[in-house]
């Protein structure tokens, strides 16, 4: 029976070949990981700018209908200042003893 010699050089060689394919599998899976984590970060950025952009979009809306109501209660104080002072004074003193009686509370 004979058995195969192994010079000392020899097993360091396949040592360091295994040890540098080691390091290379190391690399290449920390590479995937990270593309991977990079692609949900961008979906996680992408669904934040949407929801940024919608709440935006919203928020712009209510001002707008805001606005509008607004006028249009401007206009319509200005057409019940003209058209009956004494019962536009009146309600405008109702509503401030209302907000007074409200505060003091």
């Amino acid at each position: 029976m004979q058995t195969a010699k192994t010079y000392p050089h020899e097993s360091g060689k396949r040592a360091q070949t295994t040890t540098s394919d080691v390091a290379d599998q190391v690399a290449d899976k920390a590479a995937e990981y990270a593309g991977k984590a990079g692609e949900q970060l961008e979906r996680a950025y992408e669904a934040a700018d949407a929801t940024v952009r919608s709440v935006a979009d919203t928020g712009r809306d209510a001002g707008e209908r805001v606005q509008e109501v607004a006028g249009n209660f401007k206009s319509a104080v200005n057409k019940s200042v003209k058209d009956q002072p004494m019962a536009t004074l009146a309600v405008v003193g109702a509503l401030g003893f209302v907000l007074g009686a409200l505060w003091k509370s």
